[in-house]
């Protein structure tokens, strides 16, 4: 079994994601084979998990999957990694209950048997810090914290006035901290970090991160907590128990503009029969040839309006392959690709592919934000009409109309059943992003609906 860490924080905001990536990078530039993970329905921080440790990053939700999943996920990417560390999500126990550990860091963590590295935030702190660590510690008896870094750390007589109360109060090991430096911040927008992909994360930000790991972090001590960790054996579940061999051909967006995916949805649709084909909307003028299916994800379409709406050759591609009845399945800045238009952060309209009457535009000031419980409202490439299924949902953009129950892909059992995303005899168009792992047989479905017509 894989030592494992989760590296958790008192709050969003507090470094998780550098100190995680950081340390991802210090184990790997000691040789280890490291698996990263992330807690919840993120797309983002992932990316910089890649970056560090050379192999995708996994997302793992206990509210989206079933446990038994969630452990079936983890132990197929662990196998045969030496170490896999897990960034948590926003607060160690935050979720998506307001009075039940569901879905939160600290529910991932005990699932896993796994120690907890707590981040705090030391910038405007001293001595008081260790009050809120131990009621971290005391808030759930059962979450095994096993240590304490500390952010924003200004000098160090400054850690002096932190470190040592800490462990005094808690008995929980201060095992080191990151300076407050302004080279460690990385630029943001409205979705959180900028995704890797678009070659903003400079290599030297990496490095700076792993030489300030190595420096005031005491990794040795970091890696022998991870190997206490005591995971209970999974049991097969939504994989097959051998891959099964290619029976069609998926087109998977991927570029810039579209590149929020589940690595596990991926591999899901790999091991139960499809050949997955990537393709750029932005860069290509037709679909990878003998596709019989699409699959449009998330990501910035309106950072790339403009270059979208000129590629005329691709919106063509796609209508002609939906008059053929290749099946389209599209998540949140799919949804708005697929849509007649859409309006930019300067509020610029550009025309869109026009194969849904979406009319998209985006919000200064409404972000919609949060899980969900959906009900399909016709058979579809995941779902057939009635069966229900867990999603996220988080974007910035809004629609023109609603569409009616008639014209919708699912209700939103949790949202007194409004009508979401438009359907169109072979094309389904959400703004809820779907983990195929969630529940048995999507990505099997999703395979089958696709093995019939192609382009």
């Amino acid at each position: 079994m894989a030592a494992t860490i989760v590296i958790a924080g008192v709050r969003s905001g507090v470094g998780k994601t550098t100190i995680a990536t950081g340390i991802m990078g210090a184990l790997t530039r000691r040789g280890l084979k490291v698996q990263p993970f992330k807690a919840g329905p993120d797309y983002i921080d992932p990316s910089y998990h890649k970056l560090a440790c050379g192999v995708p990053s996994r997302n793992l939700d206990t509210w989206l999957c079933e446990h038994s999943t969630v452990l079936e996920l983890f132990q197929r990417a662990g196998a045969g990694r030496d170490v896999s560390v897990v960034e948590g999500v926003m607060g160690v126990f935050d979720g998506h209950s307001s009075l039940t550990e569901e879905g939160s860091t600290a529910q991932l963590a005990k699932l896993l048997g796994a120690p907890v590295i707590l981040i705090a935030d030391a910038a405007k702190v001293a001595r008081s810090v260790a009050a809120e660590v131990l009621g971290f510690q005391r808030f759930d008896p059962d979450l095994n914290v096993a240590g304490v870094i500390l952010n924003g750390v200004g000098s160090d007589r400054h850690l002096e006035f932190c470190k040592p109360q800490i462990e005094a109060t808690t008995g929980i090991p201060v095992l080191g901290y990151l300076p407050r430096k302004d080279e460690f911040i990385q630029p943001e927008r409205h979705l959180g970090l900028i995704p890797t992909v678009e070659g903003t994360v400079a290599r030297q930000w990496y490095d700076s991160v792993i030489n300030q790991v190595e420096a005031t972090m005491d990794v040795d001590a970091i890696l022998k907590l991870a190997q206490t960790a005591k995971t209970p054996q999974a049991t097969p579940g939504v994989y097959p128990e051998e891959p099964l061999p290619a029976r069609t051909t998926i087109a998977v967006a991927q570029d810039k503009a579209f590149n929020f995916y589940y690595q596990d949805s991926l591999d899901l649709l790999s091991a139960w029969g499809a050949e997955l084909a990537p393709f750029s909307p932005l860069e290509d003028d037709k679909l990878p040839p003998g596709a019989g299916g699409i699959y449009l994800g998330g990501g910035f379409p309106e950072l790339f309006a403009s270059q979208l709406s000129e590629n005329a050759p691709m919106h063509g591609a796609i209508r002609k392959a939906v008059a053929k009845g290749v099946p389209v399945y599209a998540e949140c800045g799919g949804l708005m690709y697929l849509g007649k238009s859409l309006s930019d952060l300067d509020g610029v309209t550009h025309s869109m592919v026009g194969v849904i009457p979406a009319e998209s535009a985006m919000s200064e000031s409404r972000m919609t934000l949060g899980y969900r419980e959906v009900e399909s409202c016709s058979d579809s490439p995941v779902l057939l009409k009635g069966q229900r299924v867990r999603g996220h949902e988080f974007h910035w953009s809004t629609l023109a109309r609603q569409p009616g129950p008639e014209e919708s892909v699912y209700k939103v059992i949790d949202q007194d059943n409004r009508p979401d995303g438009f359907r169109t005899s072979n094309v389904w168009a959400s703004y809820v992003h779907i983990h195929l792992g969630s529940r048995p047989g999507l990505a099997a479905r999703f395979v089958e609906t696709c093995a019939g017509p192609s382009v």
